[in-house]
């Protein structure tokens, strides 16, 4: 049965070479009223297409559209169109088959299917295979013709985020959302970034983007579940997490986010608590350049390492006569300081005497790396990294200073995260405390 959107009868089952206002179409109808006509009829000419070879190409590229990709290898195998390898090397990288999915894209791009295009996104297929050179002279190739698609400056920000330059590769791919507003792996790029620099509200916005339309990008589902769920809107980190095993129902991250999910419904919740206890987190994290000190006190203080009013709590008045230049009148400036704010030099000294377990001092230069190296870089979930920045965890050397039970006892951090926490720390010969 037909609809507005995409004639399934006439168009989806004809053997005639695939038109891009009919790829238009079809996202259209993937993502419109028609999705669960037009997943039907995917399935229906993917069957014909196993006696009729002259379907496969429609086949294969609407199950990659519906999000299944591994069928979508399969049927688009061996085609002599260059828009089915296109599509078929999209699939191979989605299921990080990378060295193959550059294959493809050269061979597209051979057949005819947009060459620049083709150079570009074989690019970036030898990016993930680490061969940033190669990857680099090849979109550079493309010349002037190149420079002209958003893509070619969403792979030269790949290339410079993978170099480490963040703040230039940011700039390339914010130029190719500016070049082409429905860029899905640009749009994913800026979200990671928005959300690890703290801004949830524009990731959510780029991530809802990312996703207004197929192909379903897996990973985007998990993280916007995730932020909607540290944003307390469950039903919508829910649907997200639903949406995932409906694309892939062996994802094992998705069931146990789901369960989490499960569990908060069944938790009674102290609002107010809850909202006294985040009013307390942001005072903490306050910088104490945020107030009034004198110079002698400010410095004093910059000197010794205290950059908020929360490592304040977490350091004794004697340690704090104890630097240069710091006297009794300093330390009460900074007890009318904390004492404005109902707090108190030295309340939460226990949570640093727990952090005296390692000396630095027994261990080679190789361990203190290891152990000084920033959460950040172990590359956790965004649920799990928001829970260290909660806990105002680091580095490395401070996270292995804690118990399972008191990680556990962080908003939003359950067995999930855990989990992955003491993979990450196995990975470098670590664990946490007790554990």
């Amino acid at each position: 049965m037909p609809i507005q959107t995409y004639d399934f009868s006439g168009s989806l089952n004809s053997t005639n070479a695939i038109t891009q206002d009919e790829l238009r179409q079809m996202v259209g109808s993937a993502i419109g009223a028609g999705a669960g006509e037009f997943r039907r009829a995917v399935e229906d000419v993917a069957q014909e297409a196993e006696q009729n070879p002259g379907l496969k190409v429609r086949a294969g590229i609407g199950l990659f559209f519906l999000g299944q990709s591994v069928r979508a290898i399969d049927t688009l195998k061996g085609c002599k169109e260059g828009i089915g390898r296109f599509y078929r090397a999209q699939a191979l990288s989605t299921s990080r088959n990378y060295e193959e999915a550059a294959d493809e894209f050269e061979q597209a791009g051979k057949l005819g299917f947009n060459p620049t295009e083709c150079t570009l996104r074989r690019a970036g297929e030898l990016r993930k295979l680490g061969r940033l050179e190669d990857a680099e002279a090849l979109v550079r190739s493309t010349g002037a013709e190149g420079a002209r698609l958003a893509e070619y400056s969403y792979q030269m920000g790949c290339i410079l985020a993978d170099r480490g330059d963040t703040i230039g590769a940011i700039e390339y791919i914010e130029r190719a959302v500016d070049m082409d507003p429905h860029h899905q792996r640009a749009l994913f790029s800026l979200a990671i970034q928005n959300s690890r620099h703290g801004d949830d509200d524009e990731a959510i916005q780029l991530y809802e983007r990312c996703l207004a339309r197929p192909p379903y990008y897996v990973g985007a589902l998990l993280n916007l579940g995730l932020l909607y769920e540290d944003k307390e809107n469950y039903s919508a980190a829910q649907y997200c997490f639903e949406r995932v095993l409906k694309y892939d129902p062996g994802n094992e991250r998705a069931v146990l986010y789901l369960k989490d999910i499960e569990a908060t419904s069944d938790m009674y919740v102290d609002e107010e608590s809850v909202k006294n206890q985040q009013r307390m987190e942001q005072l903490l994290n306050r910088p104490v350049t945020d107030f009034e000190l004198s110079v002698r006190s400010r410095n004093c203080l910059a000197t010794m390492g205290i950059r908020t009013l929360g490592d304040l709590t977490r350091i004794s008045e004697q340690e704090l006569l104890s630097g240069k230049n710091f006297g009794e009148t300093s330390l009460t400036e900074v007890r009318e300081l904390m004492s404005a704010h109902e707090l108190s030099v030295g309340m939460h000294l226990h949570e640093k005497q727990r952090d005296t377990g390692i000396d630095f001092r027994e261990l080679s230069p190789e361990e203190q790396a290891v152990l000084s190296t920033p959460i950040s870089d172990m590359n956790l979930s965004v649920r799990s990294r928001k829970c260290m920045s909660r806990s105002q965890l680091a580095t490395i050397g401070e996270l292995i200073q804690r118990t399972p039970d008191e990680l556990l006892a962080a908003k939003n951090f359950g067995v999930t995260s855990l989990n992955e926490i003491r993979a990450k720390l196995s990975e470098l010969g670590l664990k946490l405390r007790n554990d």
